[in-house]
């Protein structure tokens, strides 16, 4: 969908996400405590929210988030490619491999 790739490459680093979503806090709060300004989209307060979260279910893994029993939310985007959720970033974070690829995309300075 070119509303999500519009979106992804925005900024250096793009969350998409719900106002409910507490996973997605634990990853804008991960990267805000690495320096990181984000941009946060809260697709359950926007018209095509649905639409996109569908979109995003689809790059993720194939099939709706339904079907899988599973939420494509949070999803994040670095550098306008999609990295994953919330356990592919806490594992690059673990890994020591998240700052890295932030620095790459231009997210952080240090």
């Amino acid at each position: 969908m070119d509303r999500v790739a519009k979106l992804a490459s925005e900024r250096a680093v793009v969350v998409f996400t719900a106002s409910n979503c507490s996973m997605g806090d634990v990853v804008t709060s991960l990267l805000s405590s690495l320096g990181v300004s984000a941009a946060v989209h809260e697709l359950d307060s926007d018209p095509r929210g649905q639409e996109m979260e569908r979109e995003l279910a689809r790059r993720l893994g194939g099939g709706s988030a339904a079907e899988r029993g599973t939420t494509a939310l949070p999803a994040v985007f670095v550098g306008g490619s999609l990295v994953g959720g919330t356990n592919r970033v806490m594992a690059l974070h673990l890994a020591g491999e998240l700052v890295p690829m932030l620095k790459s995309a231009g997210a952080l300075w240090l």
